[in-house]
C-alpha cells in the first residue's frame, strides 16, 4: 500500500511539473501552461469569431511571438489595459449601432495604445487615419479642426471603412488587414499569390504580423491574470464626467471660453483634442458640440 501511494504522490508531481492546463471558468477554451515558464498559451484563438489556425507552424509561431512580446512589455500593456476602461465604453456601443464585431475595438488598441497617436507618415488619433482617407469619411481636418482627434467620430469612419472592406474581402480577418495594408495592397497580394485567407498570404512584415498582434492584445486584455497583469478595478482610469455645449459661432479665444466655463485652457484641451488652435473659427455656423467636464478636473 505505501508504494502504491508513493507512486501515486510522484506520478502527480511529474504531471504537475510538466504540463498545467487551465480552463477558465464559462469558456470552452483552454490555457496551457509551458514546464519552466509563466507563460500560458492558449489552445484557441479567433478574431471576430473567424478562428486562428494555429495547427499550421508558422501561424502558431507568429502568434506566439505577439503574445510573449505583449505579455512583457509590462508597462506600455498595463497603460492600455487602464486606458480602455475609459475608451471601450465609447467604442463599444459605435461599433454595435454600425454591426461591425466587437473585437474591432482591439485594433484600435494596436494602432494608437488607445491615445491620440501621431504616426511618421501623418497618420492620427486614436484609429489613425491619413488626412485624405479622414476626409473621404466624413471627417473634418484642418489648422484648427482635426476629427481624426473626435474618438466618436473616429470610430464612425473606422466603422464605415470596415463594412466597405468586409463586402470587397467576404471576411473580418481580411478587412482588419486591409486597415493596414491597404483594400488594393492586400487584393493585389490575392491575385498575386491566388490565396483568399489572410493566414495563407505572405505578407509585408507589418501587415504579416497586424492581426496577430490583435489577437495577442485581445487574449491578453481578456485574460490579464493569466499574462501578469493584476489591475485593480480602482487603478483603472475612468470617464469623467460631461456636459454638451452645442456651438455654432467662431470662439476668437478659447482660453477665455474655458475660464467663462469654470475651466481652464488645458482641461478644454484634454476633453476636445479636435480643437486644434486657439480659437475656433466658424464662418459658416457649423454646429460644433464642446465637452465641458462636471467634475474631475
Amino acid at each position: 500500500m505505501k508504494k502504491i501511494q508513493v507512486f501515486g504522490t510522484i506520478a502527480l508531481l511529474v504531471f504537475v511539473s510538466g504540463l498545467f492546463v487551465f480552463a477558465i471558468s464559462g469558456d470552452d477554451k483552454k490555457k496551457i501552461l509551458h514546464e519552466g515558464t509563466s507563460q500560458f498559451f492558449p489552445i484557441a484563438v479567433d478574431f471576430a469569431g473567424e478562428k486562428a489556425p494555429l495547427q499550421i507552424a508558422d501561424v502558431k509561431e507568429r502568434f506566439d511571438r505577439e503574445l510573449l512580446v505583449n505579455a512583457n512589455l509590462h508597462s506600455s500593456t498595463i497603460l492600455i489595459i487602464k486606458r480602455a476602461n475609459r475608451a471601450f465604453p465609447i467604442i463599444e456601443p459605435i461599433l454595435k449601432k454600425y454591426g461591425v464585431p466587437d473585437d474591432f475595438k482591439y485594433l484600435a488598441v494596436i494602432e494608437s495604445a488607445l491615445t491620440n497617436a501621431v504616426s511618421a507618415s501623418g497618420a492620427k488619433g486614436v484609429w489613425q487615419f491619413m488626412p485624405e482617407t479622414a476626409k473621404e469619411k466624413g471627417m473634418e481636418v484642418n489648422d484648427g479642426v482635426d476629427e481624426r482627434y473626435h474618438l466618436q467620430k473616429a470610430t464612425e469612419a473606422a466603422c464605415k471603412y470596415l463594412l466597405v472592406a468586409k463586402e470587397k474581402f467576404g471576411n473580418w480577418t481580411l478587412a482588419a488587414a486591409s486597415y493596414n495594408g491597404g483594400m488594393n495592397g492586400v487584393n493585389t497580394k490575392i491575385s498575386e499569390q491566388k490565396v483568399s485567407d489572410y493566414y495563407d498570404l505572405l505578407l509585408t512584415d507589418e501587415t504579416s504580423r497586424y492581426v496577430f498582434r490583435i489577437l495577442a492584445l485581445k487574449e491578453i486584455m481578456q485574460h490579464p491574470n493569466l499574462y501578469g497583469f493584476d489591475v485593480s478595478k480602482d487603478e483603472l482610469y475612468e470617464n469623467i464626467p460631461t456636459k454638451t455645449l452645442e456651438i455654432d459661432s467662431s470662439i476668437t479665444d478659447l482660453a477665455l471660453f474655458a475660464k467663462a466655463q469654470g475651466i481652464n485652457y488645458k482641461i478644454l484641451k484634454i476633453h476636445n483634442p479636435w480643437l486644434r488652435d486657439k480659437k475656433l473659427s466658424n464662418p459658416t455656423k457649423k454646429k460644433y458640440q464642446i465637452e465641458i467636464p462636471t467634475e474631475g478636473y
